[in-house]
């Protein structure tokens, strides 16, 4: 799990997520994650589309590439809003969250974690250089 937060929080600006809506797929780019409580979370408004999908389906793919490797993660994305204490990390990790909306009394501030993971790690040539579940 630690290899993938790196991968996502340090090697990449950018992670794209993938859901469906409806019978088709989706895909937008999501911002780095954060680590707490040994979970890898992101966040969502939940007024946001990618919100109403992943309520429907949680089951989505994350790909992200560090113009050398790529990765892959099929997962699940958990919604853990009710947990403050998940909030209150994001909005130390970001100094930009709180002018963003992510507010403690936001009830559209949604956090999500990874769970049920299969994260794989490719290079250019789409060899596999790692695989990690959890």
């Amino acid at each position: 799990m630690i290899e993938t937060y790196k991968f996502l929080k340090e090697n990449t600006k950018v992670n794209f997520v993938s859901t469906i809506n409806r019978d088709k797929p989706s895909c937008r780019p999501f911002g780095d994650p954060i680590l707490f409580d040994n979970k890898i979370y992101v966040i969502t408004n939940k007024q946001k589309n990618v919100s109403k999908q992943i309520a429907e389906n949680n089951n989505v793919c994350i790909v992200a590439y560090d113009n050398e490797n790529w990765i892959r993660i099929n997962c699940q994305l958990i919604d853990d809003s009710d947990n403050v204490e998940a909030k209150k990390a994001v909005i130390d990790e970001f100094d930009w969250a709180i002018e963003a909306g992510y507010t403690l009394d936001n009830p559209d501030f949604q956090v999500l974690y990874i769970a049920n993971a299969n994260s794989t790690i490719y290079n250019e040539d789409g060899e596999i250089i790692a695989n990690y579940k959890f």
